[in-house]
C-alpha cells in the first residue's frame, strides 16, 4: 500500500514523503496513529498544498528544539539515594527520576526522550543524552550523591 508520512517515522522517511509499506503495517500502525494517510489520487493532489504546511511545522519544531538544547546547556542536576555496601545505591535512578528532576527546574521533557542505556546503581557522574527530535541530541549531566 502506498502511504503518505505527515510525521516523520525513524523507519520509513520524513514527513510529506510517500512510501510504500505493508497493508497491515499502514491500517494498523500508520493511518490510526496519524502518521501518514493513504496515497490517492486526491491525496496526492492535497499533498502538494499540504506540503508547504508539513515543512513550517517541521521548521518550527526545529526552532523549539533549538530553544529546548539551549536551555538545556549546562544543565547539572543533582540527585541524592541511599547507598548500601560497596558504594552501590538502594534502587537507581531512571528516566522517571530525571524527568521529575527537570520538571522541578521548569524544563518539560517527556521521559521517553531520556536516553539511559541502563539505570544508574551507583553514585557519580554520568552524562545522559535527550533526543528531542529525529537527528537532534543533547546531553546533561547526572551527579548521583551517595547518603549513609
Amino acid at each position: 500500500m502506498k502511504v503518505i508520512l505527515k510525521q516523520n517515522v525513524d523507519s520509513l522517511g520524513k514527513a510529506g514523503d510517500a512510501v510504500k509499506v505493508a497493508d497491515g503495517y499502514a491500517r494498523n500502525y500508520l493511518v490510526p496513529k496519524g502518521l501518514a494517510v493513504e496515497a490517492s489520487n486526491w491525496s496526492l493532489k492535497a499533498l502538494e498544498n499540504e506540503k508547504t504546511q508539513i515543512m513550517k511545522k517541521i521548521e518550527t519544531e526545529k526552532k523549539k528544539a533549538e530553544v529546548m538544547i539551549e536551555r538545556l546547556a549546562g544543565v547539572t542536576l543533582s540527585l541524592s539515594r541511599r547507598v548500601g555496601e560497596q558504594d552501590k545505591l538502594f534502587g537507581s535512578v531512571t528516566t522517571k527520576d530525571i524527568e521529575q528532576s527537570l520538571q522541578e527546574l521548569g524544563i518539560e521533557i517527556d521521559r521517553k526522550m531520556i536516553i539511559l542505556e541502563e539505570p544508574i546503581k551507583t553514585p557519580g557522574e554520568f552524562p545522559v543524552k535527550i533526543k528531542l527530535q529525529p537527528g537532534v541530541m543533547t546531553e546533561i549531566k547526572i551527579t548521583v550523591i551517595g547518603e549513609a
